[in-house]
């Protein structure tokens, strides 16, 4: 239902490419409310209620704020800084600057006031919106520091009432101030909706920076409309999908998947009341594509193991006896063997038992698309889910392509490849094993920066940065980044990343380095999933009263040692990991340990634990470790811990 019920409008024309397509984003939305305007566009949940938009309100709230924001000061060219989590304001306010030939440029919420500038250096941005007021705080402290941005818009008003400060202004109000100009200005909305064209930028995103400052990433809307209809083609979305808004709105994959595939293929996109209740809104949406990276899917896993532990004795046994099954055949149809009778009528009656109640459980049970990526997914999640009846499958791209350049499609899942390349991508392999990619979704270059641009676009080929081969099918196999391709001592070869990835496969692994440059060994810095060898030893009676204490205990020890093992088993013998030791904590963002989309940063790790790296190599069974902690003041403080190393057995 709708709080505040707001209005229509329609627009009769709109700028369309060669093809027929909508040139831009707004001109999607623009021909959306003309041919579906009754359709819902965006549904938010707010105080347990879901709140609901038409295309043809939806058209009238970004149109709104497009002649709020132009009055406000913003101008073709110019950044619309954005902080905060889903929110329908938020996604109407970034199609609102694009009306005006502007873009927005989304900044993660737990980035620090102190590196904040570093996502404002293109684009002028004197204007900002925020979520809440603790994102208005972090921008009022950024404006005491730098003079910007000068207006301050916020969504959330709780908190806000007491705010004095010159140029913080309410979505609400800017709405408003937006409909009373349209009101006065007849065929203002049609002009706002023509004013943009296909090579104007639709939204700037910034690279992960995890050998330096952060490059900007400009998408324009012709990268951004081609790459979906690429998509399209293969079949990856579909028109009128449900989506789910609960990805970081920083992320390519919100704004291309979420944002992006909503308004071009007249989709519903559902946005939950906060990241806290996402879990229970996901059941009520129930979508039919969902996206989610391998983290987030072995989260998944944890909670049906979690709670089918804590279930009746009847729901294990039938969970223990089917889902083995379920994943035993999962494995022939990907293999290509003949499916039995007997296993037909066994996985029916496993969905109606199992996989069906799972499935709803989790809000997938319509999930006829389903996809990850960003890293390498562990077999054992694949086809926990693939066996659940979730047409799971892979897929490969970076902010530079729009994330869309290469997935699976079902009849030809490979467990080791990220399938093949979309209609209108080119993909080929450099002489150095470099992966280069042409489409209609890569970008020109990158924001102010013509020599990063020079290197990384050379004739019109995208030089991703990533190790990998083609299989003689057209299967596409992602082995890692070029630039950490070092070698032992022994001069063999090797990528960090690619080893561990595969000690990520298992559940109780979150984070892990892998050390061997040059030296005579692998070894490695492993960080536990907490709540995965939580409760793993909470069913063994393993008391614990802290991370750093639950990861020294001798049988999680022993664990962690059983996973490496493993996972040697498919290694080399010159590049098998010989010792580990468990990290008191996880490695974290705010310690410049990892980027925010959770990559390592390779060079402030080897700083930070160089006492713990020497003591892996030099056979020392315990190591004191002095760790730099910031207590909620501000203050900073050194604790130790002893950590234990340990040997992998083989």
């Amino acid at each position: 239902m709708n709080a505040v019920a707001p209005k229509d409008l329609t627009v009769e024309h709109w700028p369309v490419r060669e093809d027929g397509l909508p040139a831009t984003l707004v001109a999607a939305l623009a021909r959306n409310a003309a041919e579906s305007g009754s359709r819902i566009a965006f549904r938010e949940r707010e105080h347990g209620i879901w709140r609901e938009w038409s295309w043809r309100q939806a058209l009238h709230e970004v149109i709104s704020l497009a002649a709020g924001l132009e009055a406000r000061g913003l101008k073709a060219g110019d950044a619309l800084t954005v902080v905060g989590d889903n929110r329908a304001s938020i996604y109407f306010a970034m199609l609102a600057a694009n009306a005006l030939g502007a873009f927005p440029s989304p900044v993660y919420p737990d980035v620090p006031v102190d590196e904040f500038g570093n996502y404002m250096r293109f684009g002028d941005p004197r204007i900002a919106l925020a979520e809440d007021q603790e994102q208005v705080d972090k921008l009022l402290d950024l404006r005491d520091r730098t003079g910007r941005p000068e207006t301050i818009l916020f969504d959330d008003p709780r908190g806000m009432g007491a705010y004095g400060d010159k140029g913080i202004v309410s979505i609400a109000e800017l709405r408003a101030e937006g409909a009373q100009i349209l009101a006065e200005r007849t065929g203002l909305a049609a002009e706002l909706v023509n004013r943009a064209t296909g090579e104007n930028i639709a939204v700037l995103l910034y690279s992960s920076g995890t050998t330096g400052l952060p490059k900007g990433i400009p998408l324009k809307h012709r990268n951004v409309v081609g790459g979906i209809k690429n998509a399209e083609a293969g079949q990856y979305f579909q028109r009128h999908e449900e989506l789910f808004a609960y990805l970081p709105t920083a992320w390519v994959g919100d704004f291309i998947f979420t944002l992006g595939a909503g308004v071009l293929l007249v989709a519903t996109i559902n946005i939950p009341e906060r990241q806290e209740t996402a879990l229970h809104d996901l059941r009520e949406v129930a979508p039919t594509f969902y996206l989610a990276a391998p983290r987030a899917w072995d989260n998944m896993l944890t909670r049906v193991q979690v709670g089918m532990a804590d279930s009746t004795n009847l729901k294990r046994r039938l969970f223990d006896y089917f889902m083995p099954k379920a994943i035993e055949l999962e494995r022939k149809r990907l293999a290509g063997e003949p499916i039995g009778l007997g296993e037909r009528l066994r996985d029916w009656l496993g969905e109606i038992l199992v996989y069906g109640p799972i499935k709803d459980f989790l809000g997938l049970s319509r999930a006829e698309r389903a996809f990850t990526g960003g890293e390498a997914m562990g077999e054992e999640t694949f086809l926990f889910f693939r066996g659940l009846g979730i047409k799971l499958k892979q897929f490969y791209g970076q902010t530079e392509t729009c994330a869309l350049s290469a997935a699976q499609v079902e009849g030809s899942v490979k467990l080791h490849t990220v399938g093949k390349a979309m209609p209108g991508v080119e993909v080929k392999i450099a002489d150095d094993g470099e992966i280069l990619l042409r489409s209609a979704s890569v970008i020109d270059g990158y924001a102010d920066d013509a020599e990063a641009s020079a290197k990384a676009i050379v004739d019109g080929w995208l030089r991703t940065g990533d190790a990998g081969h083609i299989e003689p099918d057209g299967h596409l196999v992602v082995l890692g980044r070029v630039s950490e391709v070092v070698r032992t001592a022994q001069g063999e070869r090797f990528i960090p990343n690619f080893i561990e990835n595969r000690i990520k496969f298992s559940s109780f692994v979150r984070n892990v380095a892998v050390i061997g440059a040059g030296r005579e060994e692998l070894t490695a810095i492993v960080c536990i999933d907490y709540e995965a060898v939580g409760h793993w030893a909470e069913r063994r009676s393993i008391t614990y009263g802290s991370y750093a204490e639950l990861s020294q205990k001798p049988q999680v020890l022993d664990l962690v040692a059983g996973v490496i093992a493993h996972v040697n088993q498919a290694q080399p013998e010159g590049l098998r990991v010989r010792r580990f030791v468990n990290l008191h904590k996880d490695f974290d963002a705010d310690d410049g340990e990892i980027t925010r989309t959770r990559k390592l940063r390779r060079g402030v790790i080897e700083e930070s634990y160089a006492k713990l790296i020497e003591a892996l190599y030099s056979g020392e069974a315990r190591v004191t470790f002095d760790a730099a902690i910031t207590y909620e003041d501000g203050t900073r403080g050194v604790l130790s811990r002893e950590l234990e190393i340990r040997e992998v057995p083989s």
